[in-house]
């Protein structure tokens, strides 16, 4: 931890995580419907703060997701999140398509201070078991209304579909005022630069640098179009993942759920503060350091997430 402590006394780093599943039971001690230990948010996202994380973005996927994010994010200006209902959820739209709408516009309009992007919405064909892929394209451009309504940028899955997801997309690029971003991309370079071409970023997390094939990729996508995440409670960097001889950062890891402490993180179960051995994992495939590359990616994000701030920012230099 000597180091990782030491990053953030120094102010080297100050990261966004644009994707974190922070309503799961893992956070409330639940694991399979069984209690293991406490609830430990609190205890996760002061890790994440000590950290260097300055934001978190909450992943919402479905619309009963809604309440117990906007209890957590409420109270905290470093809290944001995401409204949108998941490709492998998308049958939740069915029995009234309209209603579920309306009811995700409600939620929109009563927490707009919080609400930086419309999603998680898009394509995911290794679940059709969820979800079949009409009724997912069919709702996923549905969604692309609220971005147009709402003027914000999209938060976009994609799983082994790319070819309908872009075509989708690219057909609705017009109205589509501030793009977004595809997280958690495992896709090829072509698939990226495709994206990119288009005015989308690339987020990457602990599944996006599984691979040799996965590396090369993130070696590749230009600096200013990556984003960072950890898709939480989901995505870490294992052992067996090619990306992991470029960890430096280690935490103290507990292997049992049921041996639980306060200052430790789960074995398999990732927190947002595991986002700098993203980072650390990047540099490593780009050859540079990684506060220089933090320092873009958190432009980045704030550029998309945030651009009204971020422009406040450049006002106040401009002063000086």
């Amino acid at each position: 931890m000597r180091r990782f402590v030491s990053n953030l006394a120094n102010k080297m780093v100050q990261i966004i995580d644009i994707g974190a599943n922070l309503t799961d039971p893992m956070y409330q001690g639940i694991y399979g419907g069984s209690t293991k230990h406490v609830p430990d948010l609190s205890n996760v996202l002061n890790r994440g703060w000590t950290g260097g994380l300055d934001r978190i973005i909450v992943t919402v996927g479905t619309l009963t997701d809604c309440e117990p994010t906007f209890d957590i994010v409420k109270n905290d200006a470093r809290l944001y999140a995401t409204v949108g209902c998941h490709p492998t959820r998308c049958g939740e739209f069915v029995i009234d398509p309209e209603s579920y709408y309306t009811a995700l516009c409600r939620q929109i309009v009563e927490h707009r201070d919080k609400v930086v992007a419309i999603g998680e919405c898009g394509l995911d064909y290794d679940r059709l078991h969820f979800c079949e892929k009409d009724i997912q394209k069919r709702y996923f451009e549905k969604q692309l209304d609220l971005a147009e309504k709402y003027d914000l940028p999209l938060f976009l899955h994609c799983r082994n579909a790319h070819d309908d997801f872009v075509e989708i997309l690219f057909r609705n690029l017009a109205r589509l005022p501030r793009r977004g971003v595809v997280h958690s991309f495992d896709g090829t370079l072509a698939a990226a630069e495709q994206l990119i071409a288009s005015g989308f970023y690339i987020g990457l997390n602990g599944c996006s640098l599984k691979t040799e094939e996965n590396l090369a990729v993130a070696a590749s996508v230009p600096e200013e179009w990556i984003m960072v995440e950890t898709d939480s409670p989901w995505c870490e960097i294992r052992p067996s993942h090619a990306g992991s001889k470029h960890v430096q950062t280690k935490f103290p890891v507990v292997k049992k759920k049921e041996k639980w402490e306060p200052t430790s993180l789960i074995s398999g179960r990732c927190e947002p503060v595991m986002i700098l051995q993203v980072l650390e994992v990047l540099a490593g495939v780009k050859g540079k350091s990684v506060p220089v590359l933090a320092a873009q990616y958190y432009s980045n994000t704030m550029k998309m997430f945030f651009p009204n701030e971020q422009a406040a920012c450049r006002e106040d230099v401009g002063t000086k």
